[in-house]
C-alpha cells in the first residue's frame, strides 16, 4: 500500500514538472514569436509596433499578430537622469567587483527614502550598520585579495583609458587564475597587470608592456614574466599584435587627417603582404609608416614627435623607414 502511494506521488510530481515546462515554453514563445516569415507574401522583414501591440510585415502591411504583451517598463524617460530616477532595479552584474555587484550598500547620506533627514539616534545606528556591512562584505582572505586585485585592475584600466568590455574580460581572466590557484606565491599586482595586458591583446585594443608598466606598481620585467606564465597556464591563444591596431591612437595623438591615416594603413597592409612585419616590433613599424605618410601627404611631423607618441626611439623609426621605403619602392620627395 505504501509503495502505491509513493508511485502516485512520483506521478503527480512528474506531471507538475511537465506543466511547469509547458508554461515556460509558452512564455518564451510569447516573447519570441515563431512567425519569422509573413504568411501572405513570404517576406522576412517583420516589425514590432509597440504602440499598437502589433506584429506587422514591412513588405505587404499584413498584421500577423496583435495584442501581444509589452514586457518593458510602464514609465517613459526622456533623458538619463529620468531613467535613473524612475528605474526600480540596481546596476547590472559585473565581474569587475569581487561579489559581482550583487550585494547592497547602505548609503552614506543620512536620509530616508523620501529624502528627509533622519534623527541623530538613527544616524548613529546606521553608522554602526554601515561599518559592519563594509566589514562583512569581504568574508575571507580570498575575497579580500580578489577585491584588491580587481580594484587595482580597474585603476590601471582607467589610467590607460580602456573600454568597459576589456575590463570585464580582464576580470574574468583573473577569476579563472584564482580558481586554478595560479596566484599563490606570485605578486597580485604583477598578475593583475599581466592579465590586463592579455585582455588588451584579446580585445584588439593594444597597449605596450611599457605603457602598462607605467601605470602599474611593478616593473616591466615582472609583468612580462607573469604574462608568460599565466597565458600558458590558462591556455590563452593570443595572436601577435598588428601594427595597424596602433595607427588610430598614434594618428589621433599627432592630430593627423584621415587621409594620412588611410595612407598609413595601406603601407602597413603592403608590408604585411610582403612579410616585412615578421619579427619587427609593431609600434616601430607603425611609427615609421606614419612618418612616411606625413611626408607623402604633405602634413609633415618630425621623427622626434612621432617617436614620442609611439614610445620608440628615433633610431628605430629611421631603420624601419629605410626598410619600408626600399622594399615597397616608395618614392620620397624631400
Amino acid at each position: 500500500m505504501q509503495e502505491i502511494e509513493r508511485l502516485k506521488l512520483l506521478q503527480r510530481d512528474r506531471e507538475a514538472f511537465k506543466s511547469r515546462i509547458s508554461v515556460k515554453e509558452l512564455e518564451k514563445k510569447a516573447e519570441n514569436p515563431t512567425e519569422t516569415v509573413c504568411p501572405e507574401c513570404g517576406g522576412r522583414s517583420l516589425v514590432r509596433d509597440t504602440e499598437r501591440a502589433e506584429l506587422v510585415c514591412r513588405s505587404c502591411g499584413l498584421v500577423i499578430d496583435n495584442d501581444f504583451i509589452d514586457r518593458g517598463p510602464e514609465w517613459r524617460a526622456f533623458d538619463s537622469e529620468q531613467r535613473a530616477k524612475r528605474s526600480r532595479v540596481g546596476a547590472p552584474m559585473t565581474f569587475t567587483i569581487h561579489d559581482k555587484g550583487l550585494s547592497t550598500m547602505i548609503d552614506y547620506r543620512n536620509r530616508d527614502s523620501f529624502g528627509r533627514a533622519i534623527s541623530s539616534r538613527s544616524s548613529a545606528q546606521f553608522y554602526r550598520l554601515r561599518k559592519w556591512q563594509r566589514r562583512l562584505r569581504v568574508g575571507n582572505s580570498t575575497e579580500r585579495n580578489l577585491a584588491f586585485a580587481l580594484s587595482e585592475m580597474d585603476r590601471m584600466a582607467s589610467a590607460l583609458g580602456l573600454p568597459r568590455n576589456l575590463r570585464e574580460t580582464s576580470a574574468v581572466y583573473y577569476r579563472n587564475a584564482v580558481d586554478r590557484n595560479l596566484i599563490r606565491g606570485r605578486s597580485i599586482e604583477g598578475v593583475a597587470a599581466a592579465l590586463l595586458y592579455a585582455a588588451c591583446r584579446q580585445c584588439s585594443v593594444p597597449r605596450t608592456l611599457d605603457e602598462v608598466a607605467e601605470v602599474s606598481r611593478v616593473s616591466r620585467k615582472e609583468i612580462g614574466r607573469s604574462y608568460r606564465f599565466v597565458s600558458r597556464a590558462l591556455g590563452l591563444k593570443l595572436l601577435p599584435t598588428s601594427p595597424i591596431d596602433y595607427v588610430p591612437r598614434f594618428c589621433s595623438g599627432l592630430n593627423l587627417r584621415g587621409e594620412v591615416q588611410g595612407q598609413v594603413v595601406e603601407i602597413l597592409r603592403q608590408a604585411g603582404e610582403r612579410e616585412l612585419t615578421n619579427g619587427k616590433a609593431p609600434t616601430g613599424l607603425a611609427a615609421a609608416a606614419i612618418y612616411i605618410s606625413t611626408i607623402l601627404c604633405c602634413d609633415r611631423r618630425t621623427q622626434h614627435e612621432v617617436a614620442e607618441i609611439a614610445g620608440v626611439t628615433e633610431v628605430t623609426i629611421r631603420n624601419r623607414y629605410k626598410e619600408l621605403v626600399e622594399k615597397l619602392e616608395i618614392e620620397i620627395i624631400l
